[in-house]
């Protein structure tokens, strides 16, 4: 509707955020595209008649005829901004994370949700997305801005603070906050939100609480918020000194190493990395993020390093005299607690966009982007290059994994497959092109010790927060990012369990992912963990309660997992052992509907040779056996501990 005052726009605010959104753009090296292309979301009485609502129009003025002139000035929208019913709104923000990681974090979709619930659900994702950081935008809906029908359905009350929602649980868990109770607020707030979304070094949840009578009310707009923002994303240089100082501790060094993080593959410096492994005969090691950042086969590539990691990473981590760690937070697994970097004089070049990360374990600090950071540091090392005998080292370690790797790639185990065949034979048939998803379990460790990820693209693993339930919907959100690229997400019965409500959603769009569900009747890493801090494994196994024992060891829960994915649209195929795996796989790769491949594994392994430690507290009196062993173990182990100072 147009305001009879010059230059204004009369829109309610859900309107004005979904015309904002439609013409926002991000740009790195010359490549431009939209910022916020979609929204995934889920109606309720807190946001049908707002953002719903908005959103309807926003597609119905585009079918209409896309740039044409109106006379309020705006035209008619020339871009979609697309809607995606979700089925569960966790999920849907796991999907728009996996779209944001895919889309290398210059492109982050919206997810909206009605009040209470519908809000609430997506704090799960919120944690995620903000630990990972990886941008999002969440809409969650509020309750009444002006308290009249006080209190609305779905309504926290707090006596002494009646200015306080359900959505306040969102601060602590987003990078950028803030609710929106007046429609000009929204001015201010809508660019800011937007800078946060396209800045690498501060991205995560970015959260928009949206009061539902706020949501539909009209408001006098200025022309001017709705033209086209280029939101630029600069790769940031290293200030000249820092590097100067990096330099001079990395050419002190004898038995240098790389650590390659996620940051690594977000800034596209995947050749560039390779390149200064090449100039410098520097090792790589890498972690869950930073996986595939350079090629498993190259001579300088040792693999996955820490708590999970491989043998051959972790024994150079353990005489590395020099720490170069590019764009990694080096989470607790990384550094397998604060004992895989053991060198009692070890030191720290850290090459981070975000200085908070670059500053861990006192090092010496380069502020940049990865591939400018590796392009100027590679300039700066010229003439430098490590020992043939270290090199030789390197390599010959690394075939030696490679062994262990074919062994458990082939384990020909019985009478149920371990996990890792499945895993061998899907790193056959999977194409460099083709990306694999997964995240929290047991899978994470066997797949970052053995899985060759031969390009950047192809190793897809959320183990910041290590959520289960992530992969279903993370398959969504990549094939939609994506949708040239075999999309293969490996969830356990476990995982599947929580979340599978999203495979409605790819049928339903139409998408093609292949899903290949692990059974093994329960949760195979925690299993062992269980075992190995002394709790025998008690409650980690699907199990039905025994009326005679009074406890859950009875026989397994009946749950078919091949009849519930079939319920929900998908294809679905019973693969009885690795034969009929891999003909199954070849099958649903070829084909075109989304398929799911179930599988029945071993709960107990084997699984790759653990070379690392991981810092789980066992109790320190029991009167369990099994514990106290556990506990004398544990001590044993922590004395290796130290910070890095």
């Amino acid at each position: 509707m147009t305001s009879p005052v010059s230059g204004s726009v009369r829109l309610t605010v859900a309107q004005a955020l979904v015309r904002f959104l439609s013409v926002q753009y991000s740009e790195r090296d010359g490549v431009r595209q939209r910022l916020v292309p979609g929204c995934f979301g889920i109606f309720g009485h807190g946001n049908v008649a707002g953002v719903g609502q908005a959103l309807l129009q926003h597609a119905r003025e585009y079918d209409d005829g896309a740039g044409s002139d109106e006379p309020d000035g705006l035209g008619r929208p020339t871009e979609p901004l697309t809607y995606y019913l979700a089925r569960n709104e966790q999920a849907m923000v796991h999907a728009a994370v996996g779209f944001a990681r895919t889309r290398h974090r210059l492109q982050a979709m919206a997810c909206a949700a009605s009040i209470g619930p519908g809000s609430t659900n997506m704090l799960t994702g919120a944690a995620l997305a903000t630990i990972d950081r990886i941008p999002v935008l969440l809409l969650p809906s509020d309750t009444f801005a002006t308290r009249i029908p006080d209190p609305v359905l779905q309504q926290l009350e707090v006596p002494s603070s009646p200015d306080v929602s359900v959505n306040d649980a969102f601060r602590p868990l987003s990078r950028y906050w803030d609710r929106i109770t007046r429609p000009e607020q929204l001015i201010a707030s809508l660019p800011a939100a937007m800078r946060v979304l396209a800045d690498p070094a501060e991205t995560g949840a970015v959260t928009l609480c949206l009061p539902q009578d706020v949501q539909a009310e009209a408001h006098l707009w200025p022309v001017e918020l709705f033209r086209e923002r280029t939101w630029h994303v600069a790769r940031a240089v290293p200030e000249p000194a820092a590097l100067e100082r990096a330099a001079a501790l990395v050419r002190s060094a004898r038995r240098p190493l790389v650590v390659a993080g996620g940051g690594v593959r977000y800034s596209t410096a995947s050749g560039d990395l390779t390149a200064f492994a090449d100039a410098t005969g520097i090792p790589v090691v890498d972690t869950q993020a930073g996986k595939g950042a350079i090629a498993w086969d190259h001579p300088l590539a040792a693999g996955g390093v820490g708590a999970t990691g491989n043998a051959a990473a972790n024994a150079l981590a353990a005489q590395a005299d020099v720490v170069i760690g590019v764009g990694t937070r080096y989470t607790d697994f990384t550094t397998a607690s604060h004992t895989v970097f053991a060198d009692p004089d070890v030191r720290f070049v850290n090459l981070n966009v975000a200085a908070f990360d670059a500053a861990k374990h006192s090092a010496e600090m380069v502020v940049a982007d990865a591939r400018a950071g590796l392009t100027a540091l590679t300039a700066a090392l010229e003439g430098y290059r490590t020992s043939e005998e270290y090199r030789a080292e390197v390599a010959e370690r690394s075939s030696a994994w490679h062994e262990v790797t074919e062994a458990c790639y082939h384990a020909d185990h019985g009478p149920l497959p371990a996990q890792t065949e499945v895993f061998g034979v899907l790193n056959e048939l999977m194409g460099p092109d083709d990306v694999l998803i997964n995240a929290a379990g047991s899978m994470p460790g066997d797949l970052q010790a053995l899985w060759r990820a031969s390009s950047p693209e192809q190793y897809h693993l959320e183990y910041g927060y290590s959520c289960m339930g992530y992969e279903i919907p993370a398959a969504l959100g990549v094939k939609l990012a994506a949708p040239e690229r075999e999309v293969v997400a490996v969830v356990g019965d476990g995982g599947y369990q929580m979340l599978p409500t999203e495979l409605t959603t790819i049928v339903s769009e139409g998408l093609k992912v292949v899903l290949v569900v692990l059974q093994n009747h329960g949760f195979a890493s925690i299993g062992a963990l269980s075992e190995s801090v002394g709790s025998q494994r008690f409650g980690t196994r699907y199990r039905m309660r025994d009326e005679a024992s009074g406890a859950l060891d009875g026989g397994e829960v009946p749950f078919d997992v091949a009849a519930n994915a079939a319920s929900l649209g998908a294809r679905v195929v019973v693969a009885d052992g690795i034969g009929e795996f891999r003909s199954a796989f070849s099958d649903a790769a070829a084909g075109d509907v989304t398929t799911v491949i179930v599988i029945e594994t071993d709960l107990t392994g084997p699984n790759p040779p653990s070379s690392a430690w991981w810092d789980v507290p066992v109790s320190e009196v029991s009167t369990l056996e099994s514990t106290r062993a556990a506990y004398s173990e544990y001590v044993r182990s922590r004395a290796a501990q130290r910070p890095y100072l």
